[in-house]
């Protein structure tokens, strides 16, 4: 780990937790940068168009959180097409859960809880932000990098990139995952009805991104929700998505920026949550139901 010289890297360890599921679950746990307060818990999911990605691939991504006074939990999450829709948003949810209930432990008292992704990561994130909203479990934040959101891949920013033909990544990422749920609110979060009450977001996309514009639809569609948006925008080159893979980039103007930004966003959510939805009558079974279900 530490043989990374190019790093000003946070220490990390590597986790097997029992989070209930059939088999534990892989963790990556990154320590905050020295000296933040009150640091937000963070569940980090790895990009890689739902087909691909891991633990290492998500590592830049992972300390530039970290580096931005976060706690973070990576999550090497199923992928499809062996596990389809909602199979990974299933096993986020378990972590979310447990790491609900280890936060103090982990992060220190006061500490609040954010999802985070970066390309199909960050679709997981916004979808696992609706989920919690529809189950009243309170996030103080969601954030998501070059977050790859619409199914039908009818952006400009795409098609100018190229990026649109059928045998693309993206596009066979798209079709293994979604497995027919292309209508469901957590597969397709650009296209959810309803928004209003979900955690505050940090949407960052850059000029040179195929994701661009359908990120930035994203942050209008909250707002326009009533949901606080801190929409950060950087300048080509990024290199964005490819580049949130590479370690290299870590010391790029950009990521400097995007580190300054996210310690803004978290000191001004720090004490923010999402308001918790009372329920009026009790239901059989988990209190908390699989992210598969439609809410109501």
């Amino acid at each position: 780990m530490n043989a990374l010289a190019l790093l000003p890297a946070t220490p990390w360890r590597d986790l097997q937790v029992d989070a209930g599921l059939a088999a534990p679950l892989a963790v990556r746990l990154h320590e905050a940068a020295a000296g933040a307060k009150r640091r937000p818990l963070v569940l980090h999911l790895p990009g890689g168009a739902f087909i691909g990605g891991d633990l290492d691939s998500g590592l830049p991504a992972a300390q530039l959180l970290a580096a931005s006074g976060c706690v973070v939990a990576s999550l090497d999450y199923p992928k499809a097409p062996a596990q389809p829709f909602p199979a990974a948003l299933q096993a986020a949810a378990a972590l979310l859960r447990w790491l609900r209930r280890a936060r103090c432990r982990l992060a220190g008292m006061g500490s609040t809880l954010w999802v985070a992704g970066e390309e199909a990561g960050a679709n997981l994130a916004a979808g696992l932000a609706l989920w919690a909203r529809d189950q009243g479990l309170p996030l103080a934040g969601q954030v998501l990098l070059a977050p790859l959101l619409d199914p039908r891949m009818a952006t400009a920013s795409l098609r100018a990139a190229g990026q649109g033909c059928a045998d693309c990544s993206i596009a066979r990422g798209w079709h293994a995952y979604l497995d027919g749920r292309a209508d469901h609110p957590y597969a397709a979060p650009l296209y959810a009805a309803r928004l209003a009450r979900v955690a505050p977001a940090f949407v960052a996309t850059a000029d040179d991104c195929p994701l661009r514009d359908e990120g930035r639809a994203y942050a209008g569609a909250l707002r326009s929700a009533g949901v606080t948006v801190h929409e950060k925008r950087l300048a080509a080159p990024t290199g964005w998505p490819q580049a949130l893979t590479r370690l290299a980039s870590l010391q790029t103007p950009w990521a400097a920026e995007l580190v300054a930004a996210l310690r803004a966003f978290r000191d001004e959510t720090r004490a923010a949550c999402c308001p918790i939805v009372r329920r009026s009558t009790k239901r059989a079974g988990p209190a908390e139901p699989e992210p598969g279900a439609r809410s109501a």
